[in-house]
C-alpha cells in the first residue's frame, strides 16, 4: 500500500478552452496521464504554428511518470506527443489507428524508433503500478476509440475521452452502453466527461447520415469538379466519400500532406477501402475532365499553410481553381478559426468556385454528444463525483447545471481551469493546491522560446510598426560623429513623410547635443533619452507608438 493515499486528478490542457487535452492522475509516486494535444493559435499569437501543454510538472517529477494512455487519434489529443516524447519516454498506450496516425508524427521527430508504443483494444486492460486502466470502446468521428475506466485504490474514475452515442458507425461496433452500466454498477467514484456539445439539445446525427447528402451533391454537380476539405484523421467522412466517387465514375485525388499520411495509415491498417481503380495521384489530375474528378483535402479550418489555403491563392502547383469548381467545406468551425476560414472560402467565390459550407447544406456532423447522450452516460454510469472536461467555462457550467437537474449534488460537481487539482480518498474528495501549467508555444522549431514579451513586441511591430536611430559615438567623450540616421518599417512610407523624418531627427540631434552639454557618456541613458523624445514627438504627430530602437556605434 502508497504511503500516500490521495488519488490526485488534474487537467494540463483542455479546460475552460478547446484543445490541447491532457489530464493527469497522481497516486503515490506514480502519475500516469491520458492524451496529450495541440491547439490552434489565437489570433494575437503572430507567427506561433502550435499551442501545446505545459509539461513543467511532470518535469519536476519525472520519475514518478510512468505512461501515457490515449483515447483517439485526433490532433487535440495526440499533436503534442512528439514534443512531450523529447522529454519522458514513457510507454504510450493506445487503439491500432491511434498509433498508426502518432507513428507518422513520431517518425517526422525523429523519435519512432525510441518510443515505446503499447497496442491494445476495447476490451483490454493495462496494470501500471496503483492504476488498472479498462478500455471501453465509444464512437466518434474518427474510428478506434475509447474512454478509460481507471481503477485505483481510492476507487474508479471514467475519463469519457471524445464520444457520441452513433448507433450506426460506418465501420465498427457501436459504443459499449452495456459495459457503462457494468461499470456503474460497479461503483464509479468520479466521472470525467465531455462537454463540448453540452449546449445543444437532442442528440448527434449519426456519420452514416452525410452519405445520402454527399451523394445528392455529386449527383446535382455532374459538370463540375468536385472538392472536399474536411480533416485529415475523419476516416469515415473519407470512407464514404470515396464510397460516391466510386458510384458516380468519379476518380480520388488525395491532397496535403496530413491527409496522404492519415490516408496512408487507415488504408494500410484496413480501416479505409480505396479501390484501385478509383485512385489517382495529384500529378495524374490533368489527364481528367473535369466531370471525372473528385479532391479530397486538407484546409477545412483555413489554416495559413494547407493545400486548400494554397489553392486559394493560387500557390498549389497541382491544382488551379476554376469557375464553377464545387468545393465543400465538410467540417464545422474550431472556436477561433472562423476568420481564416471566411478568409479562404472568399478567394475561392472570387476565383468563380461553387462553395458548400455546412451552415448552407448539412455536409458535417459532430464527433460529440450533445445533451441527451451525456444525460445517457450520467445515468448509466451514476458517478458520485462529476468533473466536466472539453470544453470553454461556458460549456463546463452548462455540463455542472445539467447534472444538478440529473440530481447530482451541487458540491459534488467540480467546474476547474487547467492546473486545479482534486484530491480523493476513501471518504471523499476535495480540492487540493494547484500545480503548474499553462501553455507553450511552439514556432517553427523552437518550442517555449517565444513567450508573452516576444507575442507582446510582435503585436506592437504589427500595429505601429518600428523606427531605428543609428547614432555614431566616440566612446571616450560621447561626442557624437555622425547620425542621428533614422530608418522606418511599417511605420511610415518615407518618401511621403519627409518633413516628418527630418523633424524628427533634429529632435533627436538636439537631444543628443544636450547630452553632450551635460556631460552624459552612459549609452543607456542616452538611448533611454533617444527613445524618450522620439516618442513624444511622434504620438504628437502622428498619434502612433512605433517601437523606436536606438543603435549606438562606437568608433
Amino acid at each position: 500500500m502508497q504511503k500516500k493515499t490521495k488519488l490526485k486528478v488534474f487537467a494540463l490542457g483542455g479546460l475552460q478552452e478547446i484543445g490541447k487535452n491532457m489530464t493527469a492522475f497522481e497516486y503515490g509516486n506514480e502519475i500516469i496521464a491520458v492524451d496529450c494535444g495541440i491547439a490552434f493559435p489565437q489570433d494575437d499569437m503572430l507567427g506561433i504554428d502550435l499551442v501545446i501543454p505545459d509539461f513543467t510538472y511532470l518535469a519536476d517529477n519525472r520519475d514518478k511518470f510512468k505512461a501515457l494512455f490515449l483515447t483517439h487519434g485526433h490532433e487535440d489529443h495526440i499533436g503534442a506527443i512528439p514534443f512531450l516524447l523529447r522529454q519522458f519516454n514513457v510507454p504510450v498506450y493506445g487503439t491500432r489507428l491511434t498509433l498508426g496516425l502518432l507513428e507518422n508524427k513520431l517518425r517526422e521527430h525523429n523519435l519512432l524508433s525510441k518510443a515505446k508504443l503499447h497496442t491494445v483494444e476495447a476490451g483490454n486492460r493495462t496494470k501500471c503500478g496503483s492504476f488498472n486502466i479498462e478500455y471501453v470502446r465509444v464512437t466518434h468521428s474518427i474510428a478506434d476509440c475509447v474512454a478509460l475506466a481507471i481503477r485505483t485504490p481510492v476507487g474508479m474514475v471514467v475519463h469519457s475521452g471524445d464520444f457520441k452515442v452513433d448507433h450506426t458507425p460506418v465501420q465498427g461496433d457501436t459504443i459499449d452502453l452495456p459495459r457503462f452500466a457494468e461499470l456503474g454498477r460497479e461503483g464509479v467514484k468520479l466521472f470525467l466527461c465531455e462537454s463540448t456539445k453540452i449546449d445543444e439539445e437532442g442528440y448527434t446525427l449519426s456519420e452514416r447520415h452525410l452519405g445520402p447528402i454527399f451523394s445528392k451533391i455529386f449527383e446535382d454537380s455532374k459538370e463540375q469538379r468536385i472538392m472536399v476539405a474536411t480533416f485529415s484523421s475523419n476516416i469515415n467522412r473519407i470512407q464514404q466519400i470515396i464510397d460516391c466517387a466510386e458510384k458516380h465514375k468519379r476518380k480520388v485525388a488525395i491532397i496535403g500532406r496530413s491527409m496522404e499520411n492519415a490516408v496512408k495509415t487507415a488504408s494500410d491498417l484496413g480501416y479505409l477501402s480505396i479501390p484501385k481503380n478509383v485512385a489517382i495521384e495529384p500529378h495524374e489530375i490533368k489527364n481528367y475532365t473535369d466531370k471525372q474528378i473528385v479532391i479530397i483535402t486538407t484546409g477545412s479550418q483555413g489554416e495559413p499553410m494547407s493545400a486548400l489555403s494554397r489553392m486559394a491563392t493560387a500557390e498549389h502547383r497541382f491544382i488551379e481553381i476554376k469557375p464553377k469548381d464545387k468545393i465543400i467545406i465538410s467540417s464545422s468551425p474550431i472556436p477561433g478559426n472562423e476568420r481564416s476560414i471566411n478568409k479562404v472560402v472568399n478567394e475561392l467565390m472570387k476565383r468563380g468556385a461553387d462553395v458548400i459550407s455546412d451552415g448552407q447544406i448539412e455536409v458535417h456532423v459532430s464527433g460529440h454528444a450533445k445533451r441527451e447522450e451525456i444525460k445517457l452516460l450520467h445515468a448509466l454510469l451514476k458517478p458520485r463525483y462529476l468533473m466536466p472536461i472539453h470544453g470553454e467555462f461556458r460549456h463546463l457550467v452548462s455540463h455542472k447545471n445539467l447534472a444538478i437537474e440529473m440530481g447530482m449534488k451541487k458540491e459534488n460537481v467540480f467546474v476547474l481551469g487547467i492546473g486545479d487539482v482534486l484530491e480523493l480518498n476513501e471518504k471523499g474528495i476535495q480540492r487540493g493546491e494547484q500545480v503548474i501549467s499553462g501553455q507553450t508555444l511552439v514556432d517553427g522549431l523552437g518550442v517555449g522560446d517565444v513567450g508573452n514579451i516576444v507575442l507582446r513586441d510582435r503585436k506592437h511591430l504589427s500595429q505601429d510598426g518600428l523606427m531605428i536611430v543609428v547614432i555614431i559615438m566616440e566612446r571616450r567623450r560621447g561626442h557624437v560623429i555622425a547620425g542621428p540616421d533614422i530608418i522606418s518599417r511599417g511605420f511610415v512610407y518615407v518618401r511621403e513623410s519627409e518633413n516628418l523624418m527630418e523633424e524628427a531627427r533634429s529632435r533627436v540631434r538636439y537631444a543628443l547635443i544636450e547630452c553632450e552639454d551635460n556631460r552624459i557618456t552612459d549609452w543607456s541613458v542616452i538611448k533611454s533619452i533617444v527613445r524618450d523624445v522620439l516618442k513624444e514627438y511622434l504620438w504628437q504627430k502622428t498619434k502612433r507608438s512605433p517601437m523606436i530602437l536606438p543603435v549606438i556605434m562606437e568608433i
